[in-house]
């Protein structure tokens, strides 16, 4: 009878301090800081690409990585794209990322420079904004090897203009990756997406 009198103290003790440790992480930082996109998320494309969204995230469940090729004489751009916070669509609500939160770490393989956009979230908090310009950096090619690159927040400016508006990581919707000017057999590959 003691031992579980002694048991019980213990547990109703480590309650308050698990609270305690737990309110100093805010749950943004808990729920996105080693998530890597690839894996835990839906990817969605449009354009001329020869996979379409089934086949692509079949290869990102399978393999762990999105590769996108481009079709035979391509017409238009190609149009990756995946939600901060995992949605039922490509149109999810935006996600607040924590004041802690600095940049997002990318690892891929690209044969032609590559637009990646930041879009934020759309004025009613319902969804993300369409059309028009978003804050973007570029992706240079990388076309022989996995190249990793750490992109901070503040390197995302409107249309990618040195003085353009900074993006609001506070509204974060999702990332697209964008092949404005896609040619026959163009690859993008993309092994990890985190937000640090």
């Amino acid at each position: 009878m003691r031992v579980k009198k002694l048991i019980l103290t213990n547990f109703f003790l480590l309650i308050p301090i698990l609270f305690i440790i737990l309110s100093f992480a805010s749950p943004e930082e808990i729920s996105n800081s080693h998530i890597n996109l690839v894996k835990t998320s839906t990817w969605y494309i449009a354009g001329p690409a020869k996979e379409n969204q089934e086949t692509i995230n079949k290869i990102r469940k399978e393999k762990g990585i999105i590769k996108v090729t481009a079709k035979d004489n391509p017409v238009g751009e190609i149009e990756l794209n995946v939600m901060i916070t995992e949605a039922d669509s490509n149109d999810g609500k935006p996600t607040n990322l924590s004041e802690n939160s600095k940049y997002v770490n990318i690892t891929y393989k690209s044969s032609q420079p590559i637009k990646l956009q930041a879009r934020e979230g759309n004025a009613e908090g319902t969804g993300c904004v369409h059309g028009g310009s978003h804050p973007r950096v570029d992706l240079p090619v990388s076309a022989k090897k996995f190249t990793t690159i750490k992109i901070p927040w503040t390197d995302f400016k409107q249309d990618g203009d040195l003085n353009g508006k900074t993006l609001n990581i506070h509204k974060l919707c999702k990332f697209n990756f964008v092949n404005y000017n896609p040619v026959s057999g163009a690859t993008l590959e993309i092994k990890s997406v985190f937000i640090k």
